[in-house]
């Protein structure tokens, strides 16, 4: 059992176990704040709310219950993730914040991360307050009074910028990314309350349905596992270079590039896009005249699976060149292989190593952008392919079959998985 004996041995070393456990604490922390209410909440009324927003159901699902429970973390890291979202738009349109990310090394990137957190603060404000003003006019909370609401704002800002510090907190002391292990938490929590409701709700006339899941299941699994780990090798040489009685060079490597470079940042950005439309649709709903009535017809108009799911596609494939447009830059790479002596075997050094980069680059994202936006579209055709389950079946398979969740708990799990090797390893090298 190697994989026993690995887990005996990182509990053994000290310094490991103490991330770990530091990593499991944060959790507990997390789950507690996930469970405190804001004060006003009419729990029947809400629960029939979320049942009607599908879009809010899938937030929801992100961040562990946190929303429905209307708690002091409710929005989760969604203004973070937006506010990375803005920043990095922004370096396409201003080049004095391009330069700061790409070319002023770690002390650029870190400013450049210090912007996007001083700009989660007022985009938070602004979506607790759209989301409690959204949940008054439904009906789903009461109303709150001046004192209240503005106690509540500060509140679910104060506990979004907390979880923020948390994931930074892991990232800095524990182990793995600590934002997507914060969203990797809330994913799990959810979890076994739905198995549980779903072996209460058993039918026997849906082992057909059950069966098929379980097939279409393991296949998906395994191809998200492959495309994760998929590389497309780019063979390099180096040079031999004389340096006083001493020759270096002259070895053969390789260049990784990624079939998924942007992991599953393109389907958490495509999803925080589509919600905005949604719930400002829903926000001016209520508003009679020309713009109630346009909110109701967009509003309708992306309720439908098929429009959603289209749109929802077209989104992450865009984000998918886009963002490894952004993290990923050719000639830099191409630059770097050029000072250190290294080429590709048969391109000339320079401009046109970068666009041999891009071209080989470019082909292999077409196939990761198309399985990611497949993944986040899975959900949504799944309850019209298996026929015979009811909704809390539906919602256990899809965690399995399809969608963020599933792609998001890989991601993390491989990463995890990956630098808990890397520090084993780091410490048989020490022993040597």
């Amino acid at each position: 059992m190697e994989w026993l004996n690995k887990v005996i041995r990182v509990f053994k070393l000290p310094d490991l176990r103490k991330k770990i456990l530091f990593v499991l604490g944060v959790f507990v922390i997390y789950r507690i704040m996930a469970n405190i209410p804001i004060p006003g909440i009419e729990a029947e009324a809400l629960e029939k709310f979320f049942e009607e927003m599908k879009v809010f159901g899938m937030l929801d699902l992100f961040v562990g219950g946190s929303l429905s429970n209307l708690s002091i973390v409710m929005l989760g890291l969604g203004p973070y993730i937006t506010a990375t979202i803005i920043m990095q738009l922004l370096t396409m349109i201003f080049p004095a914040l391009e330069r700061l990310y790409k070319e002023e090394g770690e002390a650029g990137r870190q400013k450049f991360n210090q912007y996007g957190r001083i700009l989660t603060i007022p985009l938070a404000l602004l979506q607790s307050y759209a989301m409690l003003a959204l949940l008054q006019q439904q009906g789903a909370i009461g109303q709150l009074s001046p004192q209240i609401l503005i106690g509540s704002l500060i509140t679910i800002t104060a506990g979004c910028v907390f979880l923020m510090w948390l994931g930074e907190l892991i990232s800095e002391k524990g182990i793995g990314n600590g934002i997507s292990l914060l969203i990797f938490a809330g994913i799990i929590a959810r979890l076994p309350v739905n198995i549980r409701q779903m072996f209460v709700s058993w039918d026997p006339q849906a082992i057909p349905a059950y069966l098929l899941f379980a097939l279409v299941a393991i296949v998906i699994i395994a191809g998200v596992v492959m495309v994760n780990q998929g590389r497309r090798n780019i063979p390099v040489s180096y040079a031999k270079r004389v340096r006083g009685m001493r020759m270096y060079g002259g070895v053969s490597t390789y260049l990784p590039l990624n079939v998924n470079p942007a992991g599953v940042i393109p389907i958490i950005f495509a999803f925080a896009i589509m919600m905005f439309p949604g719930m400002i649709a829903s926000f001016l709903g209520g508003v009679e005249g020309t713009v109630g009535n346009i909110a109701q017809t967009v509003s309708q108009f992306l309720e439908r699976d098929l429009v959603y799911s289209a749109l929802l596609f077209i989104l992450v494939v865009l984000f998918t060149f886009f963002y490894t447009a952004v993290t990923f830059d050719p000639k830099a790479i191409s630059s770097n292989l050029q000072k250190m002596g290294g080429f590709v075997p048969g391109i000339r050094p320079g401009e046109s190593t970068a666009s041999f980069l891009r071209y080989v680059l470019n082909r292999v994202l077409v196939f990761g952008a198309l399985f990611l936006a497949v993944i986040a579209v899975l959900p949504s055709i799944i309850p019209s392919i298996i026929e015979g389950i009811t909704e809390v079946e539906i919602t256990v398979f899809n965690f399995f079959i399809g969608g963020t969740s599933l792609l998001i708990i890989v991601n993390v799990v491989l990463e995890t998985l990956r630098q808990i090797n890397s520090q084993l390893q780091m410490r048989e090298y020490e022993t040597l």
